[in-house]
């Protein structure tokens, strides 16, 4: 009996000591697991890139240029100083027609759409752009711009309401049904007003009955109902003398980081300003970094501290005549514009210049009728890029090399349209128009018909 209990006590410890050096060796797996990367199992869902199918391409021209206050007896009527000269080509089948003007009297043309067809499902290219010229006792200078697409939101950054301005929100709606425009005006304070575009109709709203008392107003532009093509026309009298036009094309969507082509500046007057930008942060304050280049030179950095939904502006002093590049970067989205200058007497002329998107595919570039019509060509990107130049028109086309985070400026003829070919992802561009006390200029946009690829995942 005692022998029994003697094996069994012996059974019962060789036992306890094999589930202690188990245990002991689970601990140190789970130890070593731990320690050790596990493998697993990843699921990779499925997706496929696709690129939408090209859509028609809807483009409005602004028109005749408004002179504001020429009837005495009606102060606020609006009527033609002139009407601009197109130019316009497309890549496929192209609709052309017109919109009313029912506020305006006097123009000879009224502001014209044009419709880029989309054929099975091919990409239609459109381009179109005007100039105008004038030397009125009230009005004088070079204006041109682009022919855009209606968007449902527009910033316009280059107005002011002091002495000697008119400035007009010109709203044209190409589509089938009344759009209503909020005009929310940013400056000292915020205001926005509620305006109605009938279907097929182009009106103006003066800047002055929407942001008196405000020296350097930022405009937004929303729609709904329809998109709108929003624009913002100017003309300057000092004194008694007219000192310039402009036509300025809505601004992008607020971004951390612009790039400015195109900048000119085209004289050198050490007592006025002829270059200055005009910043707002849309949302939150932030401090903005500005870059100007010349070519592949830094030639100026600063920083400017930028309160929320307030716009400052900033002086580019000390530059030489040329074309520059200005990039600025913040941490919150901006928006913003260049202003640049002939000069500060009677007769002089000014352009705004808004920044340049990243163009990255083929395009059609209209270059109206004006003076020494130049493109500029900007890489922000770390290696070198190229461009391929193309009259329409059949003549001879050019390779253009741009160095990396350099520009190259390309003389264009006038009254012609280029197709562009872009090798690199980087690239902004801008056409620029200047001679003697005339001044335009206008960045180039992606066509709006040709659509970026996404990620389907079934």
């Amino acid at each position: 009996m005692t022998q029994k209990r003697a094996i069994r006590v012996v059974a019962t410890g060789a036992r306890l000591v094999v589930g202690a050096v188990v245990a002991a060796l689970c601990v140190a797996g789970v130890a070593a697991g731990v320690a050790f990367e596990w493998p697993g199992i990843e699921n990779t869902p499925a997706q496929v890139s696709v690129r939408p199918a090209a859509g028609d391409t809807t483009l409005i021209c602004t028109g005749a240029f408004r002179a504001i206050g020429r009837d005495v007896q009606n102060a606020q009527q609006m009527s033609s100083a002139g009407d601009a000269t197109l130019t316009v080509d497309s890549s496929g089948p192209r609709a052309d027609s017109e919109i009313a003007a029912p506020d305006l009297l006097g123009a000879a043309t009224a502001p014209q759409r044009f419709i880029g067809s989309a054929e099975q499902g091919g990409t239609s290219l459109v381009s179109a752009s005007e100039s105008i010229a004038l030397a009125a006792a009230d009005i004088s200078g070079l204006a041109a711009s682009t022919c855009r697409e209606p968007r449902t939101e527009s910033w316009l950054l280059g107005g002011t309401v002091e002495t000697g301005t008119s400035d007009l929100i010109i709203l044209s709606n190409p589509g089938d049904v009344t759009a209503v425009a909020t005009l929310t005006v940013f400056g000292t304070e915020q205001t926005s007003t509620e305006t109605l575009v009938p279907a097929g109709t182009q009106l103006a709203v003066p800047l002055s009955s929407i942001a008196a008392g405000l020296q350097q107003p930022v405009v937004r532009v929303t729609a709904a109902g329809a998109p709108l093509r929003a624009v913002l026309q100017s003309s300057l009298i000092r004194t008694l003398d007219p000192s310039g036009i402009d036509v300025q094309d809505t601004a992008g969507v607020p971004r951390t980081d612009l790039t400015f082509a195109g900048v000119q500046v085209v004289t050198d007057e050490p007592d006025s300003p002829v270059a200055v930008l005009r910043l707002m942060a849309t949302d939150q304050a932030t401090t903005a970094t500005i870059t100007v280049r010349s070519a592949n030179k830094i030639v100026q950095t600063t920083s400017v501290p930028l309160d929320a939904a307030t716009p400052a502006e900033v002086n580019l002093d000390g530059l030489d005549v040329g074309i520059y590049s200005v990039s600025v970067e913040a941490d919150v989205p901006i928006v913003g514009a260049v202003w640049q200058s002939t000069g500060a007497g009677a007769g002089t002329d000014f352009a705004w210049m808004t920044s340049a998107p990243q163009i990255d595919r083929e395009l059609l570039a209209a270059v109206p009728a004006g003076p020494n019509p130049r493109l500029h060509l900007v890489n922000s990107g770390q290696s070198q890029a190229t461009v391929t130049l193309a009259p329409t028109n059949g003549a001879a086309g050019e390779e253009v090399t741009v160095p990396a985070n350099g520009s190259v400026v390309v003389d264009v003829s006038a009254d012609t349209t280029y197709a562009l070919t872009m090798n690199g992802a980087d690239l902004h561009a801008a056409v620029v128009l200047s001679d003697v006390n005339q001044l335009a200029g206008w960045p180039l946009w992606p066509a709006a018909s040709a659509r970026s690829a996404i990620t389907v995942y079934p």
